[in-house]
Parts: C-alpha cells; structure tokens; sequence
C-alpha cells in the first residue's frame, strides 16, 4: 500500500519494571563512574514519533519495538527503527521493509549471550544487506531504495545505512553526531575512486551544448548514490553493502533523529537536532519536518523519526549547564572518518563522557566484512553460506578469502564461506565481472 500523503504521527512506547519512587538525581560523574565500574543499571524505556509529507510516495519506515532475540523471552528485546528512502519506483523500498529484518536475524547465530549477539550484529547486517539486493534484483526490476536500519537494544545502538538517509545522535551532553555516512558520489571522494576502480563512469547530465548540470552521477544508470539496494539496471559497483557504526549511550540516554535525504538537504544535523530540543518525540518529529519544509518547501518526499532513549527514574540526571561552544575534544572523536579506515572495533569514551564507541566500519569489500571467525559450519556439519545462509558440502563452498586461483597467500580453506551465486556477487561488486542485465538475471 502506498503511504499516505498527509503528515502523520505514530507514537510507540515502552516502558520497563521501574521503581515509580522517586530519588534525588545523580550526576552524570556518578553514572559513568558506576559504568565503568561494571555497576548494574536499569535499562532505559524507548518513546518514538513519526512525522512525514510525501510528495512521490516513495518513502516507507519501519518502527518495530518489540523484537526479540530468542522468541517469548521478554528479556532478550530489543527495537528496530528504518527508513526507506525509494527511488525509480516504490517496489524495492517495499520489499526490504518487509525483509530486510528477518535476513539480519538469520545471520546471527543462535544461542549466543546478549554481548555476543551484538558483537555479531554488525556482520550480521552486511549479510542481511547484500541477501536483500540478491533477492530483489532476481525479481527483475530496476528500482532501488536507500536504507538506514537502526537497531536498539537496551544502552547500545548500531546504526547501518547505504545512501543518504541519515541518522543523527543527539546527547545528553549536547554533542550532536552523525551515526551513518553519506553515500553520495558529489561528497565522497573515496566512492567516486572506488566506482570508477570497479568499472563505472562518474558525471554529471550533459545538455545541449555540453553544459553540464546537476550533481555526479553513477553512467549508466545516472544515479547520484554510490550504494544502495537494487538498482540492477545501474550496475554492481552501486554496492549494497552498509556502513556500519554501534556506540553506548550512557545511563544519561540520548535522542536519535532518522530521516530521508528530504530533511538533511534542508537542515544539517546540528540544526535538526536544535530545533526539536525539548519536546517530546511525537512533537519533535514533526517540528523537524517543519523546519525543513520552511527551509526548502516540500521539494522531495519528507519522512522523520525521532527515538528517545530516557534512563530510568533512578538514573536520571541533571541537565547539563547551557554550553557556548560544543566540545573539541568531542568533535575529534565523531568527526568523519577515512571508510577504508573504519576496521577495526575502538573503545573510547567521549569527553564529556556520554558515548563510548565499540565499532565503526565502511569499507566495501564484502571479505573485509565477514572477518575470519565467522561460525560457517551449519549443526549438520555442512559449509554454511555467510550471506545467505544456505547449506552447501564442503566441494561446494568456496572460501571468501580464497583467490581466482586459490593461491596459497588467499588462504582458500579458511572461513567464511560462500556459495556460488553468493561469490559471483561479491566479484561482480569488486568489478570482476560485467554486472548482469535483467535478461539474463536468473531466480
């Protein structure tokens, strides 16, 4: 079904076994002393607002707070919220909205601890990513859709994403940073060289005369992303794989601002945040569509969700003294980083002690993802595939480590593995292979 054109707001709540007494606020010293100390604290509540006006109807979002890791264990919960941002059609947006979820999930292992369930997440969202592009291009049609999947669970939160919908950090402390990266060709130098490294053609639309107008587009094709899902008739090189950044929020919590490229090419991240300080979050969502609407006019579909994650009463803290300048320190450590550098997990703490980073990586080579260590044999002893999770015998599977010629340096026995469809995938985004035209797509 098409989503409706009107503004709307869907406010989702939920609240967990907290004591309703009342005690004195901590500071926020206090709490992350405890923190780190590995004290016990309660898990914080989750409140979301919507707000949207759609002028293609190609935006779809996703607000899901009632997931868990093992089914009818409230405990295990957790919460997803997305945005879907479409293009050339609603059918791709539609599509992984639906099962974009349920891929990730498969991905992960069963049976594993709560730290080793989000130790794995982020590999696991690369498999989910790339399945869903598999599965939607067999279909045969040539829309795509940007995606920006956020998963919640209790302080942690990890954010993937492939285009430029965007999802902002607000803190308690009044550092405002960027969770996801933008995958623009016009902005991103390093997607520009790797496009046209794995055998695209970057610019921008001639007309008459040779002028050239617009932003840097992906030839054929003539798409301004360097990543998204779908988006057969472009080429293999417009990757699916995400950017992947997951931080703890301390016991102060903190706000998340989702939105479609209909916002951030109104408003910066910082402006977004301001103009919704304050206010609960079914309000805020719709004072950021205001404030981008009375910036730019509805030029493009306008789609906001704002999650607030808020302590419990005991943990709550007192507002932090109004700040004239935001922290340097604090800009240092969230200030953009090289995509090829982001491999390695950090564990650092912010200046004013509110996010600590645990892991940040952007890279788009898929055997750069998947790391070494990834569980590949299935319960009956079979090779399982790392993307798809198909089974497959041991003469089937084929090592992502392993060279064209299975060289003795590629290390072709060492996991993870991929089937066949999977391996031809992942050449065909290094640019190994001529993507393949709907015609000759097989299911």
């Amino acid at each position: 079904m098409r989503k409706s054109s009107s503004a709307e707001v869907i406010t989702t709540t939920t609240t967990d076994n907290t004591n309703n007494m009342r005690s004195p606020l901590v500071p926020l010293a206090t709490l992350i002393g405890r923190e780190l100390r590995g004290d016990k604290v309660g898990k914080p509540s989750i409140r979301c607002g919507q707000a949207g006006l759609a002028k293609k109807g190609e935006d779809y979002f996703l607000i899901k707070p009632d997931c868990q890791r093992i089914p009818g264990n409230p405990s295990t919960s957790f919460s997803v919220y997305a945005i879907f941002d479409g293009h050339n059609g609603i059918s791709a947006a539609i599509f992984v909205k639906e099962n974009l979820l349920n891929h990730v999930m498969s991905a992960i292992p069963q049976e594993l601890s709560r730290e080793e369930w989000l130790k794995a997440l982020p590999r696991a969202l690369v498999a989910g990513f790339v399945k869903s592009d598999m599965e939607f291009q067999r279909k045969g049609e040539t829309s795509g859709t940007t995606v920006t999947f956020v998963v919640i669970d209790g302080w942690t939160v990890t954010a993937a994403c492939v285009g430029d919908s965007r999802c902002v950090l607000d803190t308690q402390g009044g550092v405002v940073s960027d969770l996801t990266v933008d995958h623009r060709l016009e902005e991103n130098v390093e997607e520009r060289e790797r496009v046209t490294a794995s055998g695209g053609e970057v610019g921008r639309l001639n007309v008459f005369g040779g002028t050239e107008v617009g932003p840097l587009r992906c030839w054929p094709g003539g798409l301004c992303l360097s990543r998204s899902i779908g988006d057969m008739d472009v080429g293999e090189y417009i990757v699916p794989i995400p950017h992947v950044k997951q931080v703890k929020l301390s016991n102060a919590g903190g706000r998340l601002i989702i939105a479609s490229d209909g916002i951030w090419d109104a408003l910066s991240s910082e402006t977004a945040a301001q103009s919704c300080r304050g206010l609960p979050a079914e309000l805020a969502a719709k004072m950021v569509v205001k404030e981008a609407l009375r910036s730019r006019g509805l030029k493009d579909d306008t789609t906001c969700l704002v999650v607030d994650i808020i302590p419990p009463p005991e943990n709550s803290v007192a507002p932090p003294e109004p700040k004239k300048k935001p922290n340097v320190l604090s800009s240092i450590i969230f200030g953009k980083k090289s995509q090829n550098s982001m491999n390695k997990p950090t564990n650092k703490l912010s200046s004013v002690g509110v996010v600590e980073e645990l892991f940040e990586e952007g890279s788009a080579m898929l055997i750069e993802r998947l790391g070494k260590d990834f569980p590949w044999k299935s319960n009956s002893g079979l090779l399982r595939c790392a993307v798809c999770q198909v089974d497959q015998t041991p003469s089937e599977g084929i090592t992502v480590n392993s060279g064209p010629f299975f060289s003795a340096a590629s290390s072709p026995w060492e996991g993870p593995f991929l089937c066949t469809n999977c391996r031809k995938k992942k050449d065909a985004m290094e640019g190994k292979r001529p993507s393949q035209s709907p015609a000759v797509m097989t299911t």
